[in-house]
Parts: C-alpha cells; sequence; structure tokens
C-alpha cells in the first residue's frame, strides 16, 4: 500500500535535519516558499454531460521522491511500471466528491484506503463514471453511480490501461484492456545476454529520426516490452456481469467503438521493433471487428516508420476513425506527397471514407492544399469540420465538409494560428449517444469559445456561429476586473453555461450564468493568502527593430514606487513569421497570480520583481532560415526587457537575472554568452549542444549535415568559454523529453568549468523533464534563491 503522506511540519523538520547533516542532502527554501509548495491544491472539476453533475476530483500536494523511485521499466518510449502493469505515475487524485449544479449539494464518496484514482470516464447520459483504483500491486476498476454516490468495485485485478482506458459502449457496457490470461510470469534480465543488440543500415534511403529517449535496447527489453503492453478486449456491463473476451491477445493500442455499436475499430502493433523510434512509430494493423468477436476486415497494414522525413508523415491510410454521427462510416487522410513536407505540390493530403461493411472501394471527400489536421463532428449532422495546415505560412484553414452529399465544401476561414487576436474559438462539444465528443448544434448554430486576445488583454467569449450563412454573433464577453472563461454549456442555447472565473483576488472558481443572474458553484479558497496583494500588470515595450514586446509583470505586495528592485526576467523563445503576431497580447491583468511548484514566481516572497513570459521572439519569413538570427533577436528581446524595467523605475539595470525551463534554459545560456545584459542565470533541463541533436530541435527543419555552420553557433556549449556570468543548471537523473538528455547539462557544466566559468549543476534523482517530487521541488526552490540571492540581489554596479 501507498504511504500516508506526512505532516507539512514533519517534512519539514525532516529536511532541515537532513540538511544539516550533509551538504549534500535535499534542501529546503525559506519557510513562506516551503509552506505553500506543501499545500495542498484545490480539486480538479469535471462536468457529466449532462451538465448536472460537478465531480470533484481531490489532489494531494507532491508526492515524495520515493513515490519516484520505485521501479521503472522504460521501454520503446514509454515509462511502466511492472507492479501496476500501467503507465508510471504518482499518485494522481485521492479523494471524490459530486456536487449537484442546481443545489450545490456535495456528497462525498466512500473509497478505499489511501485512494489512487485514475483513468476517469463518464458515461454519455451522466448516470455513471467509470475509474480506475490502483494499489501499490495491484489495479481495479470502479463504476460510480451518479444518484446514488456509490462506487462499486466490478473488477478487482486484471486491467491494462496502458493505451487505453476503459470506455462505455453505445449500449452502455464498458469495453476495457485487460491482461491476457495465463501470460505467465515476468521475464527475467538473463545474466548472459542471447547475443549482441545489432542495427543496420541498408543505404539509399534516408532515415532521419529526433533523438528519442527510452528506446528499446536489446532482446530482453523486447521481451519484456511485449509482456508489459500485450493486452485481452473485454466489455462487460457497469455492474461487472457479462465479462465477454473479444479477438485474441495483441498490442492493442485502440479499440473504438462504432456509433451504432456493432463494430470495433482495432489498432495493434505488429513486429519487427525498433531500437531508434518509439512505439508509434512501430509497424501498426487496423481492422473492423465484431461486438461479437468476427474479424470484417483489415483496413490498413503500416511498416516500420523509421524513416519519416522531419515533420513528416506515413504514407497510406493514416488517422483512421468513425464518424462520430453515422453508423458505422470510417474516416481516414491520405499523402499525396508521399509524406514528405519538402515536396512542392498544389495538394498535400486526401480525406477518405469507408462505410460498412467494408468491402467496397472507398470513396474521396476532400482534397487538401496542405496537411490535414483533423476534423470536429457535427451534432446530429453528417456534415464535419475538417482542418488542413501550411508549416511554412502557418495558416490553418477551416472548411465545411458535407461527407454523405454531394455539396462542395465551404471554407470557413484561413487565418495565421498564431494570430491570437483573430483566432473565431472552438466548437463548445458534447458526448453524442454513442460517446463521441462533437460540436454541440442547436437550430443550425454551434457555440465557439475563445480566449478573445487583444491589445489591452484577453477578454474571454462565447459565440454563436450559423452553419449556413457563416454568421457569427457573440453572446458573451468578459469584462470588468476579473477573467473568465467559458468552460461547458448548460442548455441548450447557450443561455446557462458554466465559466471558470478568478480575479486578483479570487483564485478560480467555478460559476454558473442564467439568464437571471450568476451562481457561484465553488468555493475553493486562495492557496496562499499570505501572498494576497501582488501586484500583477500587462507591459508593452519595443524592440531595438521596432517589435512590439509583452510581458506580465510582477511586484510584491509590498512594493512602493520608486523601490528599486533585483529583477528576474524569465521567458521561452517562440518562432513567428511577422512581427505583429510576435507582438500579440494573450494574458491578462485581472488573472489570478497562481504559485506553486517550482514557479519563478517564488522569487516575489524574497524581494524581486518578476518579468514573467517575457516576450523573445525569433521572427522570419521564411520558416527554414528564422533560426539564422536567433542569437541576435533574443539578445535584443532581453534588452528590451532591461531597459523597460529601468523606465518603468522597478529595476536598476544592473542587477537583474535570467531564467528559462527546457527551450528557456537553451536561451538563457546564449544570453549569458553572447550578451553581459545580465548578472546571473538559471537553466532548468536545457540543451546547450546542437549537434546531439542532428536531425533538427524545436522547429529548426535543416538537419546539422545541411547547415553545420549554423549548429555550431546555435550550440552554447561551443561558446562555454564567453559565459562569465554564474549560471547554475539543474536537471532530472531521467530527462525523457527528445533532446534534453541529462548528458546535456553534465557537459555544459564540464565546459563551463573547464573554460575558467562560474557554475553549479544540481542533477535530481529520478527526476525527469519536470520535476514532480517534493523533495526535488523544494531544494530547487532554495538553489534558484540562493544563486540570485549571491550573484544578483547582492551585486554591486560596476
Amino acid at each position: 500500500m501507498k504511504k500516508l503522506l506526512f505532516s507539512a511540519a514533519a517534512i519539514t523538520a525532516g529536511l532541515i535535519a537532513a540538511a544539516s547533516a550533509d551538504d549534500a542532502s535535499y534542501r529546503l527554501p525559506p519557510k513562506e516558499i516551503t509552506d505553500i509548495v506543501l499545500r495542498a491544491p484545490a480539486p480538479s472539476v469535471s462536468l457529466s454531460p449532462n451538465g448536472k453533475t460537478m465531480l470533484l476530483l481531490e489532489r494531494e500536494s507532491l508526492p515524495p521522491v520515493s513515490e519516484l523511485a520505485k521501479p521503472m521499466e522504460r521501454l520503446a518510449g514509454l515509462r511502466l511500471d511492472a507492479a501496476t502493469n500501467d503507465n508510471f505515475n504518482p499518485r494522481n487524485y485521492v479523494g471524490l466528491k459530486l456536487q449537484d449544479v442546481e443545489t450545490g449539494e456535495v456528497r462525498t464518496v466512500s473509497l478505499p484506503a489511501n485512494a489512487d484514482i485514475a483513468d476517469q470516464n463518464w458515461s454519455p447520459d451522466g448516470r455513471y463514471v467509470a475509474f480506475t483504483n490502483t494499489t501499490a500491486d495491484n489495479m481495479a476498476l470502479y463504476v460510480l453511480d451518479v444518484e446514488s454516490g456509490r462506487a462499486r468495485e466490478v473488477l478487482k485485478s486484471g486491467i491494462n490501461p496502458i493505451f487505453h482506458e476503459p470506455r462505455w459502449l453505445p449500449d452502455g457496457r464498458l469495453l476495457i484492456l485487460t491482461i491476457p490470461e495465463g501470460r505467465g510470469a515476468k521475464p527475467e534480465q538473463p545474466l548472459t545476454p542471447k547475443g549482441p543488440a545489432i542495427q543496420e543500415a541498408v543505404g539509399g534511403q534516408d532515415a532521419q529520426t529526433r533523438t528519442y529517449q527510452d528506446l528499446l535496447k536489446d532482446q530482453y527489453d523486447e521481451d519484456l516490452f511485449k509482456w508489459l503492453v500485450t493486452s485481452q478486449p473485454m466489455v462487460m456491463q457497469a455492474n461487472g456481469r457479462g465479462k465477454k473476451v473479444i479477438g485474441e491477445p495483441r498490442i492493442y493500442t485502440g479499440a473504438s467503438p462504432s456509433p451504432n455499436g456493432k463494430y470495433l475499430l482495432m489498432d495493434w502493433i505488429a513486429e519487427p521493433f525498433s531500437y531508434q523510434v518509439p512505439y508509434y512509430r512501430f509497424p501498426t494493423v487496423t481492422t473492423v471487428w465484431t461486438l461479437d468477436g468476427k474479424a470484417v476486415q483489415t483496413i490498413a497494414e503500416q511498416p516500420l516508420a523509421d524513416n519519416l522525413p522531419v515533420q513528416g508523415v506515413i504514407t497510406g491510410r493514416r488517422s483512421i476513425r468513425w464518424h462520430p454521427e453515422e453508423d458505422a462510416l470510417l474516416i481516414w487522410a491520405e499523402a499525396l506527397d508521399g509524406g514528405d513536407p519538402r515536396v512542392e505540390t498544389d495538394t498535400r493530403d486526401q480525406l477518405m471514407s469507408l462505410a460498412a461493411p467494408f468491402s467496397g472501394e472507398p470513396s474521396k471527400l476532400h482534397v487538401f492544399e496542405d496537411r490535414y489536421n483533423g476534423f470536429t463532428g457535427l451534432e446530429g449532422d453528417d456534415d464535419i469540420i475538417a482542418y488542413d495546415y501550411d508549416r511554412d505560412t502557418r495558416e490553418i484553414r477551416t472548411a465545411l465538409l458535407d461527407v454523405t452529399g454531394s455539396n462542395e465544401a465551404r471554407v470557413i476561414e484561413v487565418r495565421n494560428y498564431q494570430d491570437a487576436y483573430n483566432d473565431p474559438g472552438d466548437p463548445m462539444t458534447v458526448l453524442n449517444d454513442a460517446g463521441f465528443g462533437v460540436a454541440h448544434v442547436h437550430e443550425g448554430k454551434i457555440f465557439l469559445s475563445g480566449g478573445g486576445a487583444a491589445p489591452d488583454g484577453a477578454r474571454p467569449f462565447l459565440r454563436s456561429f450559423d452553419l449556413a450563412s457563416f454568421e457569427t454573433e457573440e453572446l458573451w464577453r468578459n469584462s470588468g476586473e476579473e477573467y473568465e472563461t467559458v468552460i461547458d454549456l448548460a442548455a441548450d442555447d447557450a443561455s446557462s453555461f458554466v465559466t471558470y472565473y478568478e480575479s486578483p483576488t479570487d483564485p478560480g472558481n467555478y460559476r454558473l450564468h442564467k439568464e437571471d443572474g450568476m451562481t457561484f458553484l465553488t468555493e475553493f479558497p486562495d492557496p496562499h493568502p499570505e501572498l494576497t496583494g501582488i501586484k500583477r500588470e500587462l507591459i508593452t515595450y519595443e524592440r531595438s527593430d521596432g517589435v512590439q514586446l509583452t510581458s506580465t509583470l510582477y511586484l510584491p505586495a509590498d512594493y512602493e514606487e520608486g523601490d528599486k528592485l533585483p529583477v528576474v526576467v524569465w521567458a521561452y523563445p517562440y518562432e513567428y513569421n511577422d512581427a505583429a503576431t510576435a507582438g500579440q497580447v494573450r494574458d491578462s491583468k485581472y488573472r489570478f497570480t497562481r504559485i506553486g511548484g517550482y514557479s519563478q514566481l517564488f522569487f516575489l516572497t524574497q524581494g524581486y520583481a518578476v518579468m514573467d513570459r517575457a516576450a523573445m521572439p525569433v521572427i522570419g519569413s521564411d520558416p527554414e532560415t528564422v533560426n539564422d538570427t536567433f542569437i541576435e533577436q533574443i539578445v535584443a528581446s532581453a534588452q528590451a526587457a532591461v531597459d523597460e524595467s529601468v523606465r518603468r523605475g522597478f529595476g536598476d539595470g544592473y542587477r537583474v537575472g535570467v531564467g528559462g525551463h527546457s527551450y528557456g534554459a537553451f536561451m538563457t545560456a546564449h544570453l549569458l554568452a553572447r550578451s553581459d545584459i545580465f548578472r546571473a542565470g538559471i537553466a532548468r533541463s536545457g540543451a546547450y549542444n546542437r549537434t546531439l541533436t542532428p536531425f533538427g530541435f524545436q522547429s529548426e527543419r535543416r538537419i546539422f549535415w545541411d547547415t553545420p555552420e549554423t549548429y555550431y553557433k546555435l550550440s552554447p556549449f561551443m561558446a562555454a568559454n564567453l559565459i562569465n556570468e554564474p549560471m547554475l543548471m539543474t536537471h532530472g537523473m531521467k530527462d525523457n523529453n527528445s533532446g534534453t538528455f541529462p548528458q546535456q547539462s553534465e557537459r555544459m557544466f564540464a565546459a563551463i568549468k573547464g573554460t575558467g566559468g562560474t557554475a553549479r549543476l544540481v542533477m535530481l534523482p529520478h527526476e525527469s523533464h519536470g520535476y514532480r517530487g517534493r523533495e526535488s521541488v523544494l531544494h530547487v526552490l532554495a538553489e534558484m534563491v540562493d544563486w540570485f540571492d549571491t550573484y544578483v540581489k547582492n551585486a554591486d554596479a560596476e
């Protein structure tokens, strides 16, 4: 069984004792930070499909590192827990409550001690919630009856949710993947391997792959992978009775019922496996079966996809899925350009369909100019809204397609997806009777919810969109000194809807809007009342080349006009085609300042000003060469941010530190090497040597051998001798993010040290790209505060 959480006082005392006993032990930040980090967050909220009930999922504070230290199998791009036959994760949710939307009545759901809730899934009618509960060595399936409030165990053990959560069938039964009976004992790693691990390149064909991690390494890994992920589909009634297996055990990655409930679309992985790419590039088979377990038709067989061009797609049938409002109609995309985005062509993809019994010739629904990017079904309609995307212009095209008729496709809009000011919003969706998410339709209209970005700050909205005339009507827009966004509709005509509401003093709660007024549905408390009064402001300023930049400025609660504070600039670079979209304001000054985890905003408790999400745009009309001026543009943006801190009077221009996570860490190293703007930097989970990611990184399309000089210039490792300001680096020892191997920070530290620079490297046991263990989070915050206190706050003007 999992251990109970210790009290905050006990944790604090233990960590202090450890820190005093050994400098290499976990450390604590100042008490005011520790207290906030160890506080449990507010529950997550899920609204039932019928809009009558809210499911409150209670969370705990950060898990101890001991949970992350449990045995982990790292296989084919997955991280698995062999003891529970699940994905490797610390505890998710620890408690459930049901709240009636109309009356506000709250009922607590009785659960086993030390519950670990995951995989929750509403039935389409809102009567039930399926979920799993995990113990130290087992996972059980439960069904919660919303009316009675009782959760019943319907499968004691044997569920295999690695690729597929429990799903409701149209007839009210559950579809699950289980561990096959008689699969045998877990494979044992031999002391003497069967033989060497061999990989081969035949030649004559490019095989450009990103620097993936956690890949298969040898025959034992293959055997263990198959043992863990092989599953057996099963259907059962909501009460646990009537269990029936379908087909035979395979490595199923998907099992989706047709809307009429007669068929199952089954996807599984075939051999041979690869040691170069993750599981989702392994050979796959897609077939249709009946609910009685009879094979109907093979829809697609895809070979190993280990030779895709960068940002390319497979050839043949891909993205195969059911039309959510037809009885049994499959829709898929096929590449017309060989899957290679570098090919010059007027038509890149086509959309095809095939209806039951799946033995005829497929029908061509539409031909796309650019790469197909999915579709949204419409409630009670055979039409769909389909999307295609141009990676060069960043334009996304939205079109209304008549799937079963003969009407021509109608383009709804074409826009740069980064153009937040003209974002029309996303369709509000509902679960149809078959359990598929579709855009809600009322009297020929759908409803769109959007962020409402604008020059004076974001103002979320709710709009109706007429599917016949394409006319839009705004029904509601956020106003006042608050930030509120629509979460779900509570009435068919959108006259009633649920929002997530926050303000500078309200931490975030759910609110029901009706024609006769508004009612708060939740009353979650302030997670850190001791920080009440923190000042938040959206600021805009110009770069030297005229590009408008933005940042969210935070000032401590006790800040007084004219005070000169040490400043933290925290950022993450993004690429844009033009300056107009790069300079758009996407935040709101009326949001609540929420601080948790290892956030840089904790510097506010220590007397710093924080320029958060300081814009670092890298702008270029040609995506192929935009990174050629990466360094010059981020240096100019950083200088503009510091100049603005001086102009506004809260900064003195020299006590300034810079930091970032992942690509932001990469940025930080460049700024310290290529400028003298900052006194010190903090770089978390970064990549610093681009020759170790030779087949592209971030949005870089060229490979190393196309432009070695660019890869060299964009590697701060190559400029380690120029980093003459102190740099703190933190990195999880089990980082699984593509490109940010732990070795990246280890070698960068050695380079700085070897060339006479000042650096500190903190490698966090059992942590990945982001940090989750409470001891790790507290230690990282202690390191960050100490680093900037030493090298920024107390720095002297030169």
